[in-house]
């Protein structure tokens, strides 16, 4: 099976399509990964914003995922499904790749996946090395708000937070 996935959760959009390999060891490959970067756009307000991310995500979109099927050599009707990050992340930014991806999904009759952003960086670990051996601890540092405490995640993760 093959599967795009859709991201913007901040100021990148990227679409990727993975497939099934058949290995138990290394179960997906990545057939294409494509990412259009905003960093130029946000440099000059010495970080991200928000309206500024959203705005350009509609804008590439549509040839993020168009190059990266491109990219796979595949079509919408080979695909199984469409994954795409459902937070968290910037809520204006995450609307126009869940909108997107939920429509893209109706119109090829494919079921969509949502995913949590932290555990997709995690998971993302099994494309690059295959299965990870359990038990296991994997530490997600984000860039967001943060105070000084440790907490466990549902996603397995665990979030450390330090003051600003």
């Amino acid at each position: 099976m093959r599967i795009i996935g859709i991201e913007t959760s901040c100021d990148e959009t990227s679409a990727a399509v993975v497939e099934e390999t058949g290995d138990a060891a290394k179960p997906w490959t990545i057939r294409s990964n494509v990412i259009a970067s905003q960093v130029q756009i946000h440099r000059e307000w010495g970080g991200v914003v928000p309206e500024l991310a959203s705005r350009q995500h509609i804008r590439d979109i549509c040839g993020v995922v168009e190059r990266a099927l491109g990219d796979a050599d595949t079509r919408w009707s080979d695909l199984g499904a469409v994954a795409v990050t459902q937070g968290p992340g910037l809520i204006g930014s995450l609307l126009v790749g869940v909108a997107f991806a939920k429509a893209a999904a109706a119109a090829a009759s494919l079921p969509i996946v949502a995913v949590h952003h932290l555990a997709g960086h995690i998971e993302s670990l099994v494309l690059e090395n295959g299965e990870i051996p359990l038990p296991a601890v994997v530490l997600v540092a984000t860039m967001r708000r943060v105070r000084r405490t440790t907490r466990w995640r549902s996603c397995w993760a665990w979030d450390i937070q330090a003051d600003r």
